[in-house]
């Protein structure tokens, strides 16, 4: 049997695995990881890079032997002439079968805590059972008994062990997974903005998803992604700065034209007011699949929407003669 929790110092469990995560959210597609909420990303990468600490199954255990023949040079119950090699006598092999749940590498971790002696077995091949292995002549039930259960016990307290390392590291995950998303956010974010800002036309990909496009919209108007934030990452659509300022130029123009001519509106009520807004906006924005990009709602909005969502509302203030 080999040692157990000997392979790998806790240390560098912790080191491996902080840069297997990093790699891991390096390696996501830009798009996946801002469409995905953060805390839906925290979630199954925190649940991906704990450790789950095995918990053997005692209730469970099989017992299975073989007649075998056992070297007892070293044992002073049997003395020879012939002291230069090994002296084998008929004995019998032991295996006792623990199944357990939970990773199977982390007996190949040594915990935080530890002793100079750790405990010997195998891990089975399917992963699933621990393997200890008892050989001698003439064993008596009681002894056999006692260094299983003492074997057992030793491997439960380096679970121990191991566990309140585990513990802390998952306690310490969703802040580290938090902050290697969010520099790559950032950086992502950042390449978007400096791509937006050349003033060149967007070569159209073969096959390419038009996610962040307003479909109903034909003018220029490109709805982009919002800036990120603490809060989970939305992808809902906005109006170009350069298009939002060009609006509120038409609208601005309009009512310069009402207030140059008073008594062509004077007389009219409120919804005649707005349709003449409506006029001039939809004179500038051609809508794809209605015709008009700008429609109202209710009595007092002006709305642009893409996939039922609102990218652009104006609220017509009304006021009558007192």
């Amino acid at each position: 049997m080999s040692k157990l929790f000997s392979d790998w110092p806790w240390a560098e469990v912790e080191h491996r695995k902080r840069a297997q995560l990093k790699s891991e959210i390096n390696a996501w597609d830009g798009n996946q990881l801002l469409n995905t909420s953060v805390d839906d990303l925290c979630k199954y990468l925190v649940q991906g890079y704990s450790v789950d600490i095995p918990i053997l199954n005692r209730n469970e255990i099989k017992k299975d032997y073989e007649d075998t023949r056992v070297d007892v040079s070293r044992d002073p119950k049997y003395t020879t002439d012939d002291q230069s090699g090994p002296v084998y006598v008929q004995g019998v092999r032991i295996e006792i079968s623990v199944p357990y749940t939970g990773e199977s590498s982390a007996f190949s971790y040594q915990p935080t805590t530890h002793t100079l002696n750790p405990p010997r077995a195998h891990v089975s091949r399917d992963g699933r059972h621990l393997i200890l292995v008892i050989t001698g002549a003439n064993l008596e039930p009681d002894t056999v008994l006692q260094r299983i259960d003492d074997t057992l016990d030793k491997i439960d307290n380096y679970l121990t062990f191991l566990r309140e390392d585990a513990d802390k590291l998952s306690g310490d995950l969703d802040f580290i997974v938090r902050q290697y998303i969010e520099e790559r956010r950032e950086d992502l974010l950042k390449n978007r903005d400096l791509f937006a800002s050349l003033p060149f036309k967007l070569k159209e990909r073969d096959n390419s998803t038009k996610t962040y496009i307003a479909p109903e919209v034909s003018r220029n108007i490109t709805p982009k992604p919002p800036q990120t934030s603490s809060q989970p990452y939305q992808l809902e659509p906005t109006l170009d700065e350069a298009d939002y300022e060009h609006i509120l130029k038409v609208i601005g123009n309009m009512a310069q034209v009402m207030e140059y001519n008073p008594d062509a509106f004077s007389k009219m009520g409120e919804e005649p007011l707005r349709w003449h807004f409506l006029v001039q906006l939809n004179g500038h924005y051609e809508g794809q699949a209605t015709g008009e990009t700008f429609n109202f709602q209710g009595k007092t909005d002006i709305l642009i929407k893409s996939e039922g969502k609102n990218i652009f509302i104006a609220e017509c203030k009304y006021w009558g003669r007192f």
